[in-house]
């Protein structure tokens, strides 16, 4: 029982190291998201929003509203593509197990 306890502990050493080295690789990827063509959001890996792009024809100063709801729309998109990136790259590591009560998952 105890060899198997011991290899049970390797395994989770495993996993545990492995799940460090992908969250550290998320944070040099991006993904990007439009909101009509007309504002890009850039999101890392590890959910920090490092860039808008918003095309100047759009940049009408009497309709500032649409202008902040496209921005919204394309910060939040690229947002959840970012979490759905880090969720397959982290369930590759745990074998779709799940967070298994880990914080920071």
């Amino acid at each position: 029982m105890a060899q198997n306890q011991q290899k049970m502990l390797k395994q989770m050493q495993k996993m545990q190291a492995d799940m460090a080295r992908v969250q550290e690789e998320l944070t040099h990827e991006s993904v990007s998201a439009s909101a009509g063509g007309a504002v890009t959001a850039t999101v890392s890996g590890a959910l920090e929003l490092l860039g808008v792009q918003i095309d100047p024809q759009i940049l009408d100063p009497e309709d500032a509203e649409l202008v902040q709801d496209t921005i919204v729309v394309a910060v939040n998109e690229a947002m959840r593509l970012a979490q759905e990136l880090a969720q397959e790259r982290l369930g590759a590591v745990t074998g779709g197990m799940g967070n298994l009560g880990i914080p920071g998952l």
